[in-house]
């Protein structure tokens, strides 16, 4: 529910590289490690990694290590928060990844323990969304390095307040371009790419683009797009008889960092788990479900959305303290 995190301000249409490096217009990096398998994987959380839990990653009743095993995944937003998350599970589960988000030092790091969790392959490009350039240049850098695409996961956001509407048109036309213009582009480039694999395309949107709720206005106008776009996108490739799979997932409230620090003392509800979000997540690409919501709870919440309006709005508005904002 709650907006995500990054900074307000647009990008430019070229980023600068770290101290030291030279100039480029999209900063990339690579590595790259022996395939490692996941079957029979046991792991303590004792015995694991600080930065992440593994969910009992390779349970029977899933057996996502041969359908993840090997793909060739494209993620964005993946340098903190949800996106850093899925990045280790699909290391845990042996796939090829490039990253790609607009803060190349943390993705630095990220890369380096996805390498160290059993990722087959590791990239990543640096990248700010904001600009109408980057979503093409990420999808070729992806297909020169993994040399397909099974999995395209669209999970990056633009900054936004967590407050009252202010009238600031500019930062929602912003916003647009981050949270959705960009979504519409990568997809673009990549369904062609997509369709020779019978790949699978992730939108992770909110509970905001379903319900409305206070204090999102810009950022929630950006994710009821993405749900109109895919959803129509969904109708027109199953009509073209194309098997690519588009699956939506519904978040709620997520004990992100910034999540959390926007909401405290804002919103009255409890934040669910990172690592559980993204693992759902992923699990949805993988089954090739429709919708995915988490948590669980959130489908039934959607479902009645529409029945009782009035009484809807009130329960949603006390959850939120007005007076904090």
């Amino acid at each position: 529910m709650a907006a995500g995190p990054g900074s307000a301000a647009g990008g430019a249409s070229h980023v600068t590289s770290p101290p030291g490096e030279p100039s480029l217009p999209l900063k990339v990096a690579d590595l790259q490690t022996g395939a490692r398998s996941c079957k029979g994987l046991s792991v303590s959380l004792d015995s694991y990694p600080p930065w992440g839990f593994p969910l009992e990653c390779c349970r029977n009743e899933w057996g996502p290590c041969d359908s993840i095993s090997g793909a060739r995944v494209l993620l964005t937003g993946a340098s903190t928060g949800i996106g850093e998350q899925m990045a280790y599970h699909y290391s845990r589960f042996g796939a090829e990844i490039v990253l790609t988000a607009r803060r190349g030092t943390l993705l630095q790091k990220v890369m380096e323990k996805c390498l160290q969790l059993g990722a087959k392959k590791v990239f990543y490009i640096q990248a700010d969304m904001s600009s109408p350039q980057a979503p093409e240049e990420v999808v070729h850098f992806a297909l020169q390095k993994l040399g397909g695409l099974d999995h395209l996961v669209l999970n990056h956001i633009g900054g936004t307040p967590f407050r009252m509407w202010d009238g600031d048109v500019e930062h929602t036309r912003w916003l647009m371009q981050v949270n959705f213009l960009s979504y519409v582009a990568l997809a673009s480039a990549a369904l062609p790419i997509l369709a020779e694999s019978k790949g699978s395309l992730i939108v992770v949107s909110s509970l905001t683009g379903k319900i409305s709720t206070p204090f999102t206005t810009s950022y929630s106008a950006t994710k009821f797009a993405l749900d109109g776009f895919f959803s129509s996108l969904r109708h027109e490739l199953a009509m073209q008889k194309q098997d690519v799979c588009i699956t939506l997932c519904i978040l709620g409230l997520i004990d992100t960092e910034m999540a959390l620090e926007k909401t405290r003392d804002k919103v009255y509800m409890s934040a669910y788990p990172v690592a559980e979000a993204a693992l759902t997540i992923i699990k949805g690409g993988a089954t090739r479900a429709r919708e995915v919501f988490y948590p669980w709870w959130l489908e039934l919440l959607c479902c009645l959305r529409d029945w009782f309006p009035d009484q809807r709005d009130v329960v949603i508005q006390s959850f939120y303290n007005y007076t904090s904002v």
